[in-house]
């Protein structure tokens, strides 16, 4: 059955870029000049998603807004011939259908994709986190969704992250098969280093069919009180096969301050206009101040 629907799960906090975040959703912090969640709606789109449902929680209308039509600024534009900041606001509008729902509770991820059930009916399905995007061609989620028409069951995307990250991801214990694919033998979410059964990170994409739903809908809270889809996922192994892809493709977290700033960096590279100028300053930046108590200049002891 062909991939056809995808949730895109909307409802958190964002603790960890606050205080940014506490009134702006971290799915629409800039890229630059494009909000994250853009880019993922994006890439379903190009990856041959039709429908998207985004779980939203309290105070992210705003998501909704960004994705509406904008009557008013588009005949401010026009009037003005600003012609280029046209085109990239109508660009996106009408790319797939969008649809919204509230998480009414934050449970965690498990739950947030229990409530697109009726949405999704008994049809398999991707799931994008909303912090989460890719530099990939083709698309990171077409690779799954390509690895899906072959396996014709769940697929976990997956990328090696450093030893000390691991406690920050799920993490996954797989057999290697063929190409980037490999079996799930377990899931472990956010280990301990001294714990963990390999580096290969959950990173935000997944391939789901319709048994996740009824697990999810009797799963107990695991890690941080949640919900967590990596407790249903070994639940759903005992039921049918589950399998990693490794995507190819630059992987962007901008769910911390880090991954922000490089995720900026990475695409200030892709535009010439920016380029130079940024690598200018950043060498300004980077120079060392005579000044400075960093700077190792001068006697200590002096």
């Amino acid at each position: 059955m062909k991939i056809r629907k995808a949730i895109i799960p909307a409802a958190g906090y964002g603790t960890r870029l606050l205080p940014a975040t506490k009134a702006m959703p971290k799915e629409m912090l800039p890229i630059i000049d494009k909000p994250t969640i853009q880019f993922i709606i994006e890439e379903a789109a190009a990856s041959g998603i039709e429908e998207i449902l985004i779980v939203t929680g309290k105070g992210k209308k705003v998501i909704e807004d960004h994705f509406d039509s904008a009557l008013e600024l588009e005949y401010y534009l026009e009037q003005r011939g600003k012609f280029e900041e046209l085109r990239k606001i109508r660009e996106f509008t009408g790319i797939v259908d969008i649809h919204y729902i509230r998480q009414s509770e934050r449970k965690g991820l498990g739950h947030a994709i229990g409530v697109g059930r009726k949405f999704i009916g008994n049809e398999p399905f991707a799931v994008l986190l909303g912090d989460t995007f890719f530099d990939a061609d083709p698309p990171s989620l077409k690779q799954l969704m390509d690895g899906y028409d072959r396996l014709q069951t769940s697929i976990v995307g997956v990328q090696s992250v450093a030893a000390d990250k691991v406690s920050s991801y799920g993490i996954v214990d797989a057999k290697p098969l063929v190409d980037s694919f490999a079996y799930v033998n377990r899931l472990v979410e956010k280990p301990a280093v001294d714990a963990s059964p390999s580096r290969l990170a959950m990173v935000g994409r997944y391939i789901l069919t319709p048994s996740i739903f009824d697990i999810l809908e009797n799963q107990s809270p695991g890690v941080g009180g949640e919900i967590q889809l990596t407790d249903a996922l070994n639940q759903l192994l005992a039921k049918e096969a589950i399998y990693t892809c490794e995507i190819k493709g630059r992987w962007h977290d901008v769910g911390d301050p880090l991954g922000y700033v490089k995720a900026i960096l990475a695409l200030t590279k892709q535009r010439a206009h920016l380029k130079q100028n940024l690598q200018d300053e950043m060498n300004e930046l980077l120079k060392e101040d005579p000044q400075s108590p960093d700077s190792g200049s001068g006697d200590p002891a002096s």
